[in-house]
C-alpha cells in the first residue's frame, strides 16, 4: 500500500559517483504530540513534495503503541479532517470507534507508516523524537534521529548541563543499540532560551538549527541578542580560536518544525526549511553517517548542483532556475595573534550560479551563504528570499602556499 511518492534527486559530483543528494526534514509534529494532523497526513505532504526522508519528531514520544485521538468540532481532529483522510486513504485504513459518547480515531504507528509510504531510494521515514526539556525558564529542545526507542528528558543543574546531559543520552542510546544516531539543538532563540556560549560549549554532538520555520523561533534575533546565523559564527570562533566545547566545527540545519499541516500560511507549516544530504543510500544509517561527516547543507529553496572542498578551495554550483539571480557570500573568520578574538566577516562575495573560494591559510573556517532573488513561497517572514547555507570548512595544512591553478 503506497499513500505518497517521492522523487530521487540529482546525482552527486562526478568524483563521487556512488552518492546522491537526498532532501529531508528532521523536525515535524503530528497528533502524537502538539501537531494538528494525523501522522499519515503529514507524511503524505512530504512524500508528495519532493522529499526523500522525514523525521516525525513528536515531543518526548515516538509513534509506538495504541493511541486513540478524540474527534470533535473545534479540536485538532475535526470530523471534516477525518472525512478527508478517509477519502484519500485505502478502504479500511482509517479506524474510528465510539465509547461513552466520544468518537475517536486510532493514530497510525511508525511501523504502519513505514509500510505504507517507504520505497527504496524514493522515500524513507527515520525514527526520531524531540527530547523536550527545560531548566528554569529556558526551553531546551533537542531532536534525536535514528532512535530505537524513546529517550526521556535528562534534566540538569544548569542550561549547559541540561543540554549536555541530553546530548550524552542520545549518544549513549546509539552505542547501546549499535546504530548511528544524531542529536541537534533546536531553535536556540526560542523564548531567548539559549546563548552563543551554549552553542560554543557543545561536546560530542555539534549540530543546531540555524533556520527553524516556526515563527516563534526568532531566527532573526528580534528579541534575542543575536540572529541564529550570527550565533553560529560567534560560536565557531569560540570553538576554533579558544577551544570551547570539544573544539570541533559546528554544523547547521534548516527545518520546518511544522505543526500546522492544513494551511499554507500559518505559524509553522511544512515546506519552509530542509537539509540536503549527500549519502550513498537512502537508508537511515547512511543518512546519519553523512550528516556526521558534515556532508550536507541547509536550504530554504536554493539547491546546489555541486559542492566540493578539499580544504584548499571551496567550489559550488547552484542548480539555477531560469530568470533567478544568485549572490554567493563566503563567510569566515581569520586567525589573530594574542588575545584578540577574531570576528566573522564576508571574505568574498559575487553573483552568478558558480563560485569558488581559495583559502589563504589563515582562516579559522569558511562557509558559504547563497541567496536568490526569488521570494520564498511559504515564508517565515514577509520578504524572505530563498537561501542555502553550506557547512563550515577548515583550511588544510599548507593551504594558500600553492600557486593558484586558475591564475
Amino acid at each position: 500500500m503506497m499513500l505518497g511518492a517521492g522523487v530521487l534527486l540529482q546525482a552527486a559530483t562526478p568524483d563521487e559517483p556512488s552518492t546522491r543528494w537526498y532532501r529531508g526534514n528532521t523536525h515535524t509534529h503530528t497528533l502524537w504530540s502538539d501537531g494538528d494532523a494525523p501522522p499519515e497526513h503529514a507524511v503524505r505532504w512530504y512524500a508528495d513534495h519532493g522529499y526523500q526522508f522525514l523525521v516525525l519528531s513528536d515531543h518526548n514520544v515516538m509513534q509506538e503503541g495504541e493511541r486513540w485521538f478524540e474527534i470533535g468540532e473545534g479540536g485538532r481532529l475535526t470530523p471534516a479532517r477525518v472525512r478527508e483522510l478517509v477519502e484519500r486513504s485505502p478502504e479500511g485504513w482509517v479506524e474510528t470507534r465510539e465509547l461513552e459518547g466520544t468518537r475517536s480515531m486510532r493514530l497510525k504507528d511508525l511501523g504502519e507508516l513505514k509500510a505504507a509510504f517507504e520505497r527504496p531510494e524514493s522515500f524513507l521515514l527515520i525514527p526520531g523524537e524531540e527530547v523536550t526539556d527545560r531548566y528554569r525558564m529556558a526551553e531546551i529542545h533537542l531532536n534525536a534521529l535514528n532512535l530505537a526507542g524513546v529517550i526521556e528528558p535528562q534534566r540538569g543543574e544548569s542550561v549547559a548541563a541540561t543540554i549536555q546531559n541530553n546530548l550524552d543520552a542520545i549518544a549513549a542510546h546509539g552505542r547501546r543499540h549499535q546504530r548511528p544516531v544524531l542529536g541537534h539543538l533546536n531553535h536556540p532563540n526560542f523564548r531567548t532560551s539559549l546563548g552563543v556560549e551554549h552553542l560554543a560549549g557543545l561536546r560530542g554532538e555539534r549540530f543546531f538549527e540555524v533556520y527553524n520555520g516556526h515563527r516563534s523561533a526568532d531566527n532573526e534575533g528580534a528579541s534575542a541578542p543575536d540572529s541564529t546565523e550570527a550565533m553560529w559564527d560567534k560560536a565557531l570562533v569560540l570553538r576554533l580560536h579558544e577551544g570551547a566545547g570539544d573544539g570541533g566545527l559546528l554544523y547547521a540545519l534548516a527545518t520546518d518544525d511544522a505543526h500546522d499541516h492544513y494551511e499554507v500560511d500559518a505559524v509553522s507549516v511544512p515546506g519552509r526549511g530542509w537539509i540536503m544530504v549527500r549519502a550513498e543510500r537512502l537508508e537511515a544509517d547512511s543518512i546519519i553517517e553523512a550528516m556526521r561527516r558534515g556532508d550536507f547543507y541547509a536550504s530554504t529553496g536554493v539547491a546546489l548542483r555541486s559542492l566540493e572542498s578539499d580544504g584548499r578551495t571551496i567550489r559550488l554550483e547552484v542548480d539555477e532556475r531560469p530568470g533567478v539571480a544568485y549572490t554567493v557570500e563566503f563567510i569566515g573568520a581569520r586567525a589573530t595573534d594574542g588575545d584578540r578574538r577574531p570576528l566573522a566577516e564576508v571574505l568574498q562575495s559575487g553573483t552568478g550560479p558558480r563560485a569558488s573560494y581559495r583559502f589563504t591559510g589563515d582562516e579559522l573556517y569558511v562557509r558559504a551563504r547563497i541567496t536568490s532573488d526569488r521570494a520564498h513561497p511559504r515564508p517565515y517572514a514577509a520578504g524572505d528570499l530563498e537561501q542555502a547555507w553550506t557547512q563550515p570548512v577548515r583550511p588544510a595544512k599548507g593551504a594558500g602556499d600553492e600557486p593558484d591553478p586558475e591564475g
